[in-house]
């Protein structure tokens, strides 16, 4: 567990994230699950059943790595993958699982999301994965969650919904929201027709530019840094 995390704030965020999942339309009911590593040993996951409005954090179940709980809620149904992808992916602190509209119903097509746009970057790859179906629940379920997620932040459940993967709950979050808004586009475009795909040498591109998105430090040829403020500049004359 990091430094300054305690078990009580790592159950605050979890239910935090649970009620952003509805909050930002990417879930309904008590779909979906949210959890965030502790450990190496173990990991919190929401319980199943309890709606997300009603969650405490006292309502947090932690799972071990070994599959033992604890707690006074019982964990997802779900709690396979989750174990299992803290187990093969060290760099991974969070979980998001949602059934967010237009991922999930491209997930009902057994299609997973192609680099029709150059933001599927965004998932790790040049395209977003869709497992093939397997019942809720089940080790089977995980093993082909794993599969689609080899050298991926994200893949689709055929025929049942969407598994982002961040460093924390925060980035966790904001790809679930990401793949829900690529689905929608890929969706709208399928219906235009003519879906232009972007081949693999672009993706890699957009890939390494990815990696340094962001940083203040970031080098630039022609962007030449010229003072922090306007306020001594002189007037450019006519």
């Amino acid at each position: 567990m990091s430094a300054g995390r305690t078990d009580k704030s790592l159950r605050v965020a979890v239910v935090h994230t649970c009620r952003e999942l509805t909050r930002r339309g990417l879930t309904h009911g008590t779909s979906g699950n949210v959890s965030v590593r502790r450990d190496e040993r173990g990991f919190f996951v929401s319980p199943t059943g309890v709606p997300y409005e009603a969650l405490e954090p006292a309502d947090i179940p932690m799972v071990s790595i070994d599959g033992r709980w604890f707690g006074r809620r019982r964990p997802s149904s779900e709690w396979r993958f989750h174990r299992d992808i803290y187990r093969a992916r060290a760099e991974i602190g969070a979980i998001v699982h949602t059934h967010s509209r237009a991922a999930t119903a491209l997930a009902c097509t057994g299609r997973g999301i192609p680099a029709f746009h150059y933001m599927v970057a965004v998932a790790g790859g040049s395209d977003v994965r869709c497992a093939p179906y397997e019942t809720f629940g089940t080790q089977a379920l995980s093993d082909a969650a794993l599969a689609a997620l080899e050298g991926r932040r994200a893949c689709l459940l055929g025929n049942h919904g969407v598994i982002a993967l961040g460093a924390d709950l925060g980035a966790a979050l904001k790809l679930a929201g990401e793949v829900e808004n690529l689905a929608a586009q890929y969706c709208a475009a399928q219906v235009v027709g003519g879906v232009r795909v972007l081949d693999d040498a672009e993706m890699r591109r957009v890939g390494e530019k990815f990696a340094t998105y962001g940083r203040q430090d970031t080098a630039d040829a022609d962007l030449v840094f010229a003072g922090r403020g306007l306020s001594g500049a002189k007037s450019p004359r006519s």
